[in-house]
């Protein structure tokens, strides 16, 4: 599909989309930057990438596609840094879970006159607790949700280009507005992210002993408390005021059980649970 595509900060996810071109043909050749000097030296053993340059400006100049995988409030700054240098006709995605100000940044990083670059925003659903590259892996993104987030001025052939590419992951792409997608994910990732670090906090505070008597429900339930709190805050940060829309809507529910137990109101206390469980039962597996 591109015959050089370049990858900025490659962790978990950069690395998986490395591995994952190379095993699905959808790139000739991969190269990669990192920003840590060590790191740069481990990756150039890898067999999956082809040259691993010095700095980004050296990673993208003959790039079709460059995918940004570094954190969020990291994005822009490296768009900017890599303007002009960009191939003529080049596309550039990132992997962010937040999209409103990065595509809107990001495109004006690429609006000046001398530029013909597209700015076409990216977030794979995927990833884990674990970070780093030596996680990463060819099928991290098989049958996962991938939005991609064109703004309503973005050519449509890098848009379809940036889909395609996607696809060819075998991965599921989803093709939304980036403020639609910022509610999305606020209300189906963010807000978990921090009911589970909240929950886990309140815990926190009683005798930690009782963590050593918890079955499958408060591991499963909190299993992504254990992400990285930094990664977290910059999310959290670029997303805040979705993410409080969707707080305020879970008070309201989390506010009805307490008052439908302090009141003994067993047919609503149900009710809810039924609710809950309506809406749990047809998630589709993980692959």
């Amino acid at each position: 599909m591109f015959d050089h595509i370049a990858i900025l900060a490659p962790g978990l996810l950069g690395a998986s989309v490395a591995r994952a071109a190379r095993h699905y043909g959808a790139a000739k050749r991969i190269t990669l930057w990192a920003r840590r000097p060590e790191t740069r030296l481990q990756l150039k053993d890898q067999p999956w990438c082809d040259r691993i340059a010095e700095t980004p400006a050296e990673a993208v100049r003959e790039a079709q596609l460059v995918i940004i995988c570094a954190p969020v409030d990291q994005i822009v700054p490296l768009v900017t840094q890599i303007a002009a240098h960009l191939a003529t006709g080049a596309i550039v995605t990132d992997v962010g879970s937040v999209k409103g100000e990065i595509c809107r940044q990001g495109d004006k990083a690429l609006a000046a006159p001398a530029s013909s670059a597209n700015f076409v925003g990216s977030h794979p659903m995927a990833g884990s607790a674990q970070t780093g590259w030596e996680h990463g892996r060819a099928d991290l993104f098989v049958g996962r949700a991938v939005f991609v987030t064109p703004l309503p001025t973005t050519d449509a052939k890098a848009t379809e280009r940036v889909v395609a590419f996607w696809a060819a992951l075998e991965s599921n792409v989803a093709t939304v507005e980036p403020d639609a997608h910022d509610e999305i994910v606020a209300h189906i990732s963010h807000l978990p992210q921090v009911i589970a670090s909240t929950l886990c906090a309140s815990l926190a505070k009683k005798d930690p002993r009782w963590r050593n008597f918890s079955g499958g429900g408060l591991r499963d339930t909190t299993r992504i408390a254990s992400s990285d709190p930094k990664l977290w805050k910059s999310i959290l940060e670029q997303n805040r005021d979705e993410v409080l829309r969707a707080l305020r809507n879970y008070q309201e529910e989390l506010q009805a059980m307490e008052r439908a137990l302090a009141n003994r109101d067993w047919f609503e206390v149900q009710a809810i649970l039924e609710r809950g469980k309506a809406y749990r039962d047809p998630f589709r597996p993980i692959p």
